[in-house]
């Protein structure tokens, strides 16, 4: 199982929210690109991206610590957050990032998604982030009606990287992951699921593990210290 530390980048800090809310923000770091380097001398191997101002404001944001990161780390990354055109999925791979993630775009304009899926095979990711089973889009600042499940079907025959599951109710809260979302999501599509909100502890990713999921994010977890990542790396092998 894939681990993905994950780096949430507001006004170029890196911070963490807790339930999305941009009003529940916490600080843990001024330069990125070191928070790259610091995961990735940890022993990670990937990262995880993303731009919260871009998905407020509906484009990206923060273009110079995606690049100063793409700069210092040579593990895979992947961006999501305010990603709205074609443009920016070009300029993103362009920069070297390996997979872009779209959400709210994906419920708002399904047509348009399956033609950059085309487009751009294998290095889309369709972020789905839920509040109660539904999907939420525009930052987490709007609750939809579609289910989780059914938007994750509707894309199965894309040619997509994975599927990024966040379960917005335990993001950020340190309660532990909601399994019973993740393992019905997972087994419900025949793509490669990443599980994304409440990891805290090594015994979570054990668990995580057991699932049929291709890999979990990990934030504030790291952050906090509650989960060490080579602890959970050790777990996830």
């Amino acid at each position: 199982m894939q681990i993905w530390p994950a780096i949430d980048l507001r006004d170029g800090k890196c911070v963490r929210l807790q339930q999305g809310d941009y009003a529940r923000e916490t600080v843990f770091g001024n330069d990125p690109a070191e928070m790259a380097k610091h995961w990735v001398d940890e022993g990670g191997q990937y990262l995880h991206l993303v731009d919260l101002d871009g998905a407020k404001a509906g484009s990206v944001a923060n273009w110079d610590s995606l690049e100063r990161i793409r700069s210092a780390v040579s593990v895979p990354c992947e961006v999501g957050g305010g990603v709205r055109d074609e443009r920016t999925i070009a300029r993103l791979l362009s920069l070297g990032i390996d997979r872009v993630v779209i959400g709210t775009l994906a419920i708002k304009q399904p047509d348009w998604f399956r033609q950059m899926c085309a487009k751009f095979p294998g290095q889309l990711v369709l972020g789905i982030d839920a509040r109660g089973g539904l999907v939420a889009t525009e930052g987490w600042l709007e609750t939809s009606h579609v289910k989780a499940v059914d938007l994750a079907q509707s894309f199965t025959r894309e040619r997509l990287a994975a599927i990024i599951y966040t379960d917005i109710e335990t993001d950020g809260m340190l309660s532990g992951p909601n399994l019973g979302a993740l393992e019905q999501m997972a087994k419900a599509v025949d793509l490669p699921v990443i599980a994304s909100g409440g990891v805290a502890t090594a015994e979570d990713v054990a668990q995580l593990s057991k699932l049929p999921v291709a890999g979990c994010i990990i934030g504030r977890a790291l952050y906090e210290g509650t989960l060490k990542l080579a602890d959970a790396l050790e777990r996830a092998r």
